[in-house]
């Protein structure tokens, strides 16, 4: 896979809340529980998420995430750029093969990965090459 854990976790993230936000925001614990991971794995995606303004943070005992913004206005690309900010030590667990992350997440960057190597077989060496000459020209 090329993707990080981390960034796949966000994709899943953002989905979630967008399903499960529109009574009351979701919190990091409930998001934690449906993933069987510790909220210490999610809760730097999840700022990651807010300080890009995907997510809205909200404080309190009812608080939460909820969308930042309308859903038709965020994309998987942005969410993975978010995700790329925080490290991703791996934490040696590995992601559920099913529910939302196996059935709708991996095999939707799947896709996404085989079309990106699809667009790598078409770069060759020489073609770089080329492109590196004419910069140093």
């Amino acid at each position: 896979m090329l993707l990080s854990r981390k960034g796949i976790l966000a994709v899943a993230a953002v989905i979630d809340v967008a399903l499960h936000s529109k009574d009351k925001p979701v919190s990091a614990k409930a998001l934690a529980s449906r993933y069987s991971l510790p909220p210490r794995h999610l809760e730097p995606v999840l700022q990651a998420l807010v300080h890009e303004g995907i997510l809205r943070g909200l404080r309190g005992p009812r608080g939460g995430y909820e969308l930042g913004r309308d859903q038709q206005q965020i994309t998987a690309a942005e969410i993975l750029r978010a995700a790329g900010t925080v490290d991703d030590n791996g934490d040696g667990d590995q992601l559920p093969a099913a529910g939302l992350i196996g059935d709708v997440v991996l095999p939707a960057m799947a896709q996404a990965e085989r079309a990106f190597a699809s667009a790598l077989d078409e770069i060759s060496v020489d073609y770089l090459v080329r492109r590196a000459r004419a910069r140093a020209s």
